[in-house]
């Protein structure tokens, strides 16, 4: 099975009361906000799903708001929560990001669990790559992955695990750490799975 046919498996056999992921952007939209105040400020969400990012920040304001998830389920489970209004204010994108091409640049790149399923080196390097060259000078990184001691899969897929120190590593001398803390996720069946987030600012060289 396909990775894409794999999440639209799970978004199509799996009420959202029931996946281990969340449903819910408190944390996100607490650090967007924080770190990046202007509603005109250009955002995107990587692996959004059916999150309610996206609709929770054009009520916040946000007027440049693109969600990219690799199932169209997902995305079309997204519009429906955020209604007609909300919806039509967002750009919506249903693309692998291991080869998806933005032809734009951001103020904001936010990602929820979506490195920790790239366990191939080559993969997380072009990761590393697209998410440099496709945000602006002095643009936010807000990344939350597996903790070290986190699961080692999720919904049916291995995982890379990582610490602080290995995710700032990845993107090498491009960035400037603004924020890091750990943040332990309950599943609706009661386990827990530790994550690791990491808030930087691209350096205005070394692009």
């Amino acid at each position: 099975m396909s990775t894409q046919a794999h999440w639209e498996t799970s978004y199509r056999t799996k009420p959202a009361d029931q996946r281990s992921w969340s449903t819910d952007a408190d944390t996100s939209l607490r650090l967007i906000t924080r770190h990046v105040p202007a509603s005109s400020a250009g955002v995107v969400d990587v692996g959004g799903g059916a999150s309610p990012l996206a609709q929770r920040l054009v009520t916040h304001g946000y007027s440049d708001v693109t969600v990219v998830d690799i199932s169209q389920t997902a995305i079309d489970e997204a519009i429906a929560g955020a209604g007609a209004m909300s919806a039509d204010l967002v750009t919506w994108v249903c693309a692998d990001v291991r080869s998806w091409q933005p032809g734009r640049t951001f103020d904001v790149w936010h990602d929820r669990a979506v490195l920790h399923f790239l366990i191939a080196s080559q993969d997380r390097d072009a990761y590393a790559k697209l998410v440099t060259q496709s945000l602006n000078p002095l643009g936010i990184l807000i990344l939350a992955s597996f903790a070290e001691d986190g699961p080692e899969s999720c919904s049916g897929l291995p995982v890379m695990r990582a610490t602080h120190d290995q995710l700032s590593e990845l993107f090498g001398g491009h960035f400037d750490r603004l924020e890091v803390f750990r943040e332990v996720h309950h599943t609706p069946w009661g386990s827990e799975q530790p994550f690791n987030w990491l808030v930087m600012r691209r350096r205005t060289s070394n692009r």
